[in-house]
């Protein structure tokens, strides 16, 4: 098997070491291992892409480029340039420093990642370690994500799903913020909100006197609604969460169509 990996923590971060370790597991002594991430923090940029300016990639191995752009775009460089036209059969976006559930999940770049692949026909996944007292303090805080992130990427690709659109699912995966040893399962889950849970600004001055305004966000560890991600992941569970790129309310289709005639 030939896998893409990429994340938005950046080229040197720990959790994309972890990720390597998961993927090359899975890909087996006769498969690839692909690296395109990139070389610079890239958290909370959702599905941005490079539209209005190129983006430099570097080869810092064999099978190993850093770009200066978004995990979107480090996806797009794996896909059309670094692989050469033999694509993956896999793209995995992570591990996360931090969770993607609930309400991260619109804001994600590592999210960001998964859905690009997932939009050019890839199988997708992407992989987030939640942190949290019980965890932030191992010697690896990714003890959940490295102990049981290859068997629910196993798992995920045994999984046949009927995708009656157009839009290809991709995965949403969060560990939780416990010990490997104390991971209860997983639970296939929707995706939460966390009440009264949004992202903000917080203005400081320089010692200039210029303002800045620095985006901070809310309480993560509020749990959401049974059944969904954050609430699971909480509990102890590892969440996996179907996903499509469609962001059409379809649930209100019709009651639209009857009030506006």
């Amino acid at each position: 098997m030939r896998i893409l990996i990429t994340n938005d923590d950046g080229i040197n971060a720990p959790g994309l070491e972890v990720l390597t370790a998961i993927a090359t597991e899975i890909a087996g002594p006769e498969g690839e291992v692909w690296t395109v991430a990139p070389a610079f923090e890239q958290s909370g940029v959702g599905h941005c892409i490079s539209y209005t300016h190129p983006t430099m990639i570097m080869e810092l191995g064999p099978r190993r480029f850093a770009a200066e752009g978004s995990p979107a775009d480090c996806v797009l460089a794996g896909l059309h340039d670094v692989m050469n036209g033999n694509g993956p059969d896999l793209v995995l976006s992570g591990v996360n420093r931090g969770n993607n559930s609930a309400e991260n999940t619109l804001y994600s770049g590592t999210i960001g990642g998964a859905m690009e692949a997932a939009l050019q026909g890839i199988p997708a996944m992407a992989l987030s370690q939640y942190y949290g007292p019980e965890n932030v303090d191992l010697e690896n805080p990714f003890e959940a994500s490295a102990q049981h992130g290859a068997d629910v990427v196993r798992r995920l690709l045994a999984a046949q799903l009927d995708n009656p659109s157009d839009y290809s699912i991709f995965y949403n995966v969060n560990f939780p913020p416990v010990r490997g040893a104390e991971v209860k399962g997983v639970a296939v889950t929707a995706q939460g909100r966390r009440p009264d849970t949004q992202f903000k600004v917080e203005p400081h001055h320089a010692p200039s006197g210029r303002k800045f305004l620095w985006v901070k966000g809310g309480p993560q560890h509020h749990p959401t609604a049974p059944g969904t991600d954050a609430h699971a992941n909480l509990d102890g569970y590892i969440s996996v969460t179907p996903m499509r790129a469609d962001l059409t309310a379809h649930d209100t289709l019709d009651a639209l169509k009857a009030q506006m005639g």
